[in-house]
C-alpha cells in the first residue's frame, strides 16, 4: 500500500476546520453533516464530509481512525463517490449508544447495515474498500478482529473517487483523528 497524502484529495463540502500532522489528520465537521437519500426517513442530506482522490478500477484504498465519538449518529470512515446518487460509505457510527460497524450503499436511494462492536472503542479502525469490475469489497478491521462488513455492486460505467469521510447528523461537532490514508491493488479473493 502506498501513503495519500493527506492535501492531495479534494473536498466535497468541506469541514470547518483541518490540522495535519505526519502521524494525523484531524478533521472537525460541521453540525447536521451527512450522507443519506430517501429511504425510511424521507429526506436527503449531501453535506457530509469526503475528501476525495480518484479510485479506478482494480485497485483499493484503506483509511484509518481513532473510534473515540459518541454522539449518535456521529460517524467516520471511507466513501466511495461517483455523484450525489451513487455512493457507498462505511466504517463506525455511534447508533442507538453504541458504536456500530457498518455501511451505506446509494444508488438513489440508501440502505444500511450495521453491527455493535463497543469493544473497539478508543481504539484505531482500519476500512478498506477493494474495487474490481461491478463489485466493490468492503472489509474493517481493528486488531485482530477484522471482517468482512459488504459485497456491493459497484456500476463500472461511472466515473469512482474515493476517500476518508465524516459527519456528525445530530451532534454540534465531531473531530475525528484519521492516522492513515492509503491506496493499492484490488483484493484478488473476496474471503
Amino acid at each position: 500500500m502506498e501513503r495519500v497524502s493527506w492535501e492531495s484529495g479534494e473536498w466535497i463540502n468541506p469541514p470547518v476546520s483541518t490540522a495535519a500532522s505526519p502521524t494525523e489528520f484531524l478533521v472537525t465537521t460541521v453540525h447536521e453533516s451527512d450522507f443519506w437519500r430517501n429511504t425510511s426517513y424521507g429526506f436527503v442530506h449531501d453535506s457530509g464530509h469526503a475528501m476525495l482522490v480518484d479510485f479506478p478500477d482494480n485497485s483499493a484504498m484503506e483509511v484509518s481512525f481513532i473510534l473515540d465519538y459518541t454522539g449518535q449518529f456521529d460517524q467516520a470512515g471511507i466513501i466511495v463517490y461517483s455523484d450525489s446518487q451513487h455512493w457507498i460509505k462505511a466504517g463506525v457510527e455511534s447508533a442507538d449508544g453504541a458504536p456500530q460497524v457498518g455501511a451505506v450503499v446509494t444508488s438513489i436511494n440508501s440502505d444500511w447495515s450495521l453491527a455493535p462492536v463497543p469493544e473497539w472503542m478508543g481504539r484505531e479502525v482500519t476500512v478498506r474498500a477493494s474495487r474490481a469490475g461491478d463489485a466493490l469489497t468492503i472489509r474493517v478491521r481493528c486488531g485482530d478482529d477484522n471482517r468482512l462488513v459488504r459485497l456491493a455492486p459497484i456500476d463500472a460505467s461511472l466515473n469512482w473517487r474515493a476517500g476518508l469521510h465524516c459527519a456528525s447528523p445530530v451532534s454540534q461537532s465531531l473531530d475525528v483523528r484519521f492516522t492513515q490514508w492509503c491506496t493499492g491493488s484490488a483484493d484478488l479473493t473476496l474471503h
